[in-house]
C-alpha cells in the first residue's frame, strides 16, 4: 500500500488520563477521529495502534482495527513505529488520538506531499497566524521555512523577530498544525534519533530532526485543530461540535 494513516492512542495520559474514551456528543472521542480521519481519500488503510484493552475493544465496536502496542513508549512516533513494522507501507501519517476537530483534508494535505514529492521524508502542516495574541503565545509553536518549504526552525517564541527599524512593516507568522507524515524508512530513523539539544530547550521534539540535518517539508493548510489536553480543551471541542451540528 502507498500511505497508511495510525492514530497512536494511550490510556494513562498525563492531564487527563483515559482522554481518548471521553464522551463527546455521544462518541467517544477516538470514534470522531477514527470517522474524520476514515473521508480521508488518499488513506489505503487506517488503524489505531494503542496500549489498552480499553482502547482496542472500542475501537472494535465501532467497526475499527486496532493494533496493541507496548505500554512502556514514551511518544507516539514509536508507538506508530511498533504498528507498521511488519506492514507493507510506503509512507505513514500519523494522526492525533486527541484532535477530534481534525480534517480529512489535512491528511490527504500530508499524504499528497509525501507522494508526489521523492524527496520528501517528513512533512507537516502550518496555518498563518490570525489571532496577534498567538504570536506570542509560548503553547502556540512558530515555524520558520524557506522558499522551498522546508522548516528553517521551530520555536515557542515569536519568529521571525520583528527588530526595531525593519523595513518589513508586518512579517507573516505560521504556528505549526502538530500533524505529521513520513515515509517508512524515515519514520524509523527519526525513532532512533537521540534527543537533541534544541529539542530540550524548547520542549519541542521535532527539533531533533533538525539538528540532525534532516529536513521537515512544510505545507500550509488553511485549517486548525483543538487538541485535547485539559478538560477545558474537552469543553471547548463539545461546544464546537455542538455548533456545528456534527452528531
Amino acid at each position: 500500500m502507498d500511505v497508511i494513516g495510525v492514530i497512536p492512542a494511550r490510556y494513562a495520559s498525563t492531564r487527563l488520563e483515559g482522554k481518548v474514551l471521553a464522551d463527546i456528543a455521544g462518541k467517544p472521542m477516538i470514534r470522531r477521529v477514527w470517522e474524520r480521519a476514515r473521508k480521508a481519500k488518499l488513506l489505503d488503510d487506517l488503524l489505531v495502534a494503542c496500549d489498552d484493552e480499553r482502547i482496542a475493544e472500542t475501537v472494535k465496536g465501532f467497526g475499527g482495527k486496532a493494533v496493541m502496542t507496548a505500554k512502556a513508549h514514551t511518544c507516539g512516533t514509536d508507538r506508530i513505529a511498533e504498528a507498521v513494522y511488519p506492514l507493507d507501507a510506503r509512507a505513514v501519517v500519523n494522526i492525533q488520538a486527541d484532535e477530534p476537530l481534525l480534517q480529512p483534508v489535512m491528511i490527504d494535505q500530508l499524504a499528497q506531499a509525501l507522494l508526489s514529492d521523492d524527496s520528501a521524508s517528513m512533512v507537516t502542516l502550518a496555518k498563518r497566524i490570525e489571532k496577534q495574541e498567538e504570536i506570542t503565545d509560548p503553547n502556540v509553536v512558530k515555524v520558520v521555512f524557506d522558499k522551498n518549504n522546508l522548516a528553517l526552525y521551530f520555536s515557542r517564541s515569536a519568529i521571525p523577530y520583528h527588530a526595531a527599524g525593519s523595513r518589513v512593516e508586518a512579517p507573516v507568522y505560521y504556528k505549526h498544525v502538530g500533524m505529521y507524515g513520513y515515509t517508512k524508512d524515515f519514520l524509523f530513523t527519526y525513532k532512533n534519533m537521540p534527543p537533541s539539544s534544541l529539542e530540550k530547550t524548547e520542549k519541542l521534539e521535532q527539533l531533533r530532526v533538525l539538528e540532525a540535518g534532516c529536513r521537515i517539508k512544510v505545507i500550509e493548510t488553511r485549517y486548525e485543530t483543538i487538541g485535547v489536553d485539559t478538560v477545558e480543551d474537552l469543553e471547548r471541542v463539545k461546544a464546537a461540535i455542538e455548533v456545528s451540528g456534527d452528531k
